[in-house]
């Protein structure tokens, strides 16, 4: 059934499959039209979060069926924390062989791991302390290193460990989630840094003169390399940015985003309705 211009799927109601040729007002540039980004709308937050879930879960399930092992990126972030409870809390969550999964983080703050501005530590209170999972299957970002370029250069080390590859291989997560900021950053890949035109280290140092807090982050590369992303979108304060990042012609300087633009087609957009609210 198509409402306004809009198509919905799936059992729920207010679920809905959007693409750019379906937005509402002819907002898509002709240079764009190729591009076709997988918007699934939902109707608030703790939807947003119970989706969520159920991607983790079942594309764990996938790649356990067929390697043995599930290799997940994790960001931080208010728009995550519920679904990270639910991880702690949801019966097929702990039903998860927790022991062949492997946990990493997008990216994170450059403060102590117990700080309540780090992203491990938001997942360490809601839900890695409640899961099986080994703490030798837990590699959060080593921020408590003095020099920032030896914890990022430390990180990807881990990652090429557990990987197992080489230095010219990248890393394939089953699973990157991703969330996306107002002014179109994903990760820590922000506008007018270097961070996103990284292109030789999985892990890079972003230095933000603006703020109080460095980052370390994923490298767009290894995000481009995953074989399944999720980019939670969440709140009215993001309807604007949203708007802005599908339907204008791609430009990574401005909206790093859109450097994931050449792997739309693994790429699936979660959204409540008051972040899709100008769609």
């Amino acid at each position: 059934m198509a409402v306004s211009g809009i198509v919905a799927v799936g059992s729920y109601s207010c679920d809905c499959i959007l693409v750019p040729e379906q937005m509402k007002g002819g907002l898509v540039m002709g240079a764009v039209t190729k591009y076709k980004p997988r918007v699934e709308v939902v109707s608030d937050s703790e939807r947003l979060a119970q989706r969520s879930l159920d991607v983790f879960v079942s594309t764990a399930q996938k790649a356990i069926n067929a390697k043995n092992t599930f290799y997940a990126a994790i960001s931080g972030g208010n728009t995550p924390a519920r679904f990270f409870e639910l991880l702690g809390e949801a019966t097929k969550s702990q039903e998860l062989p927790w022991e062949k999964i492997h946990l990493f983080w997008v990216d994170e703050r450059i403060v102590p791991p117990d700080s309540q501005q780090s992203n491990y530590n938001l997942a360490a209170r809601t839900f890695l302390s409640k899961v099986a999972i080994p703490q030798d299957n837990i590699h959060r970002i080593p921020t408590e290193l003095s020099d920032f370029k030896a914890a990022a250069h430390s990180y990807g080390q881990t990652i090429r460990g557990i990987f197992g590859l080489d230095e010219t291989q990248l890393p394939e997560f089953d699973l990157i989630v991703l969330g996306m900021g107002p002014d179109g950053h994903t990760g820590s890949l922000f506008p007018n840094s270097f961070a996103p035109f990284d292109k030789d280290d999985l892990a890079t140092v972003v230095y933000v003169l603006d703020q109080k807090l460095n980052r370390i982050t994923l490298t767009h590369p290894v995000l481009c390399a995953a074989l399944h992303l999720v980019v939670l979108v969440s709140g009215p304060e993001k309807a604007d940015i949203l708007k802005k990042v599908l339907t204008t012609e791609p430009d990574e300087v401005r909206y790093p985003i859109h450097s994931l633009w050449p792997i739309l087609e693994k790429i699936t957009w979660l959204v409540d309705r008051d972040a899709a609210k100008l769609l």
